[in-house]
């Protein structure tokens, strides 16, 4: 047995589930608009390569403080029905029956919450999550701290490492596959990364080391 890695956005998904949410969150008017502007900003300046996603993170964890963690699991599970179900890349679902097949462990490995994960993970049948985790109070409310290290970048290695461990697997008889730059430590750690729909400059990288490139398509996009 190995385990197959998926990121999410822009790889299962062919769209940032991010962007949405933060939509989604000022349509329901629990964003401002300044806040949601403040994240739209961000998220753009990311994608160009000018922003930290991980002080990005942070700052959006942050503004969970006091929230109830039912309240935004329930929304959640509500943008997912929106937003999210039935739109993974159809290229994407091949890949997973290949993995099935082989006996793999099948595991999302996202810097999105567990709250979007948990009905990612259920609709696709794959075999568990690794993702960012928010700390919450003893009477439910986040803390506007992170729980553990953000899975993002360097921490999805960390993450994954010990989720392999665990079962006893090396990360060289695992997958990856992601679509960013931002995923390239993962995509090194594993002896078979794959880069799906990548953007330029981890096209490029890809190429330069001989690691497979695909393209998996794009959903409908739907959603509102």
């Amino acid at each position: 047995m190995a385990i197959a890695f998926f990121d999410l956005d822009k790889t299962l998904l062919s769209f940032n589930s991010a962007s949405r949410w933060v939509r989604s969150e000022l349509r329901l008017g629990h964003l401002s608009l300044r806040q949601a502007l403040a994240a739209f900003g961000w998220i753009a300046r990311y994608h160009l390569g000018f922003a930290d996603i991980e002080t990005g993170l942070r700052a959006a964890i942050t503004t969970l403080a006091g929230e109830r963690e039912a309240a935004i699991e329930a929304r959640t599970l509500v943008f997912y029905e929106r937003e999210i179900r039935g739109r993974v890349r159809p290229g994407a679902l091949p890949v997973l029956r290949q993995h099935r097949d082989q006996k793999d462990d099948l595991v999302l490995l996202t810097s999105s919450s567990p709250y979007l994960s948990t009905p990612v993970v259920a609709e696709l049948g794959l075999d568990g999550f690794l993702c960012t985790r928010f700390a919450v109070d003893a009477d439910g409310r986040f803390t506007g701290a992170s729980a553990g290290p953000l899975c993002f970048g360097a921490g999805k290695v960390v993450h994954a490492e010990a989720y392999a461990t665990e079962r006893g697997v090396a990360l060289e008889a695992c997958a990856y596959y992601a679509d960013s730059m931002a995923d390239v430590a993962m995509l090194q750690a594993v002896g078979h990364p794959v880069a799906v729909n990548p953007d330029p400059r981890l096209r490029l990288l890809a190429r330069e080391r001989g690691w497979k490139v695909v393209d998996w398509g794009s959903a409908p996009p739907g959603g509102r």
